[in-house]
């Protein structure tokens, strides 16, 4: 067995399988999609060091993105083969429905972030959706599944004061969509060290956080990101701890 594992044959093999492993992932295999919304004061809360352009970030979920995904690994594939964004491919007048539904919340280069989210993750499912057709369908999905609306709905209006339990977010939307959506949460930033408190008072490294800050609300879609469909995965946000909306 030893001898077969060295050898020249094994080795070409082994190479070869891991080859057709990476192109496959680079030409866009996957199984379904992943649409990701954001909330986006929690966006610019967590950055610290690059601050957002805009001091007051909107106060509606907004799209993040329409990820390709394997359930074995939700972050492949990306940056596949195809072709490359092309602004004019889109009419003025989905960009001016992207402007709302899809906006840099960040830098406020709307575009660059449409150019970011085709090339890495549009591109891998150009088979199923061509340029057009990606942000058509993504704002199509945002538009009559609005979160803010649905936990507004449930008396859920944030507030910097008010905490929330993970299952008295995913409930209401559940109930709506008649799917299990996903929760995906940042920790608290760290308070500058003149706002600090002692140091036998903070949490200790690795420990579970008092709050979370709700970051993202994943909704799960067929393979032709035509069906929603329940979402089956669990992680994203730390299990009974509070989660927190920031202004």
């Amino acid at each position: 067995m030893a001898v077969l594992k060295s050898s020249p044959a094994f080795l070409v093999l082994a190479f070869a399988f891991a080859f057709f492993l990476c192109f496959i992932m680079s030409t866009g295999s996957y199984v379904y999609f992943q649409f990701v919304q954001q909330w986006p004061p929690t966006n610019c809360r967590v950055r610290i060091k690059r601050p957002c352009s805009n001091p007051r970030p909107l106060q509606i979920f907004t799209i993040h993105g329409l990820w390709p995904s394997n359930y074995s690994n939700p972050t492949m594939p990306s940056n596949c083969i195809g072709s490359q964004f092309n602004e004019t491919k889109l009419s003025p007048k989905l960009r001016n429905k992207l402007k709302r539904s899809w906006p840099n919340v960040e830098s406020g280069n709307d575009t660059e972030l449409w150019e970011h989210e085709w090339n890495k993750h549009g591109t891998c499912a150009e088979q199923t959706l061509n340029q057009m057709q990606y942000f058509q369908r993504s704002h199509g999905m945002w538009y009559p599944h609005s979160i803010t609306e649905i936990l507004k709905n449930a008396s859920i209006v944030p507030s910097p004061n008010q905490t929330w339990t993970y299952s008295d977010i995913v409930s209401p939307i559940k109930k709506a969509i008649r799917r299990t959506p996903l929760l995906r949460c940042k920790p608290v930033p760290a308070l500058p060290k003149s706002q600090r408190g002692p140091k036998s008072q903070r949490a200790q490294p690795n420990s579970r956080p008092q709050s979370q800050l709700l970051h993202e609300v994943v909704y799960c879609y067929d393979y032709d990101a035509l069906k929603l469909i329940d979402c089956n995965r669990t992680a994203g946000c730390w299990n009974n701890v509070d989660i927190k909306f920031p202004p």
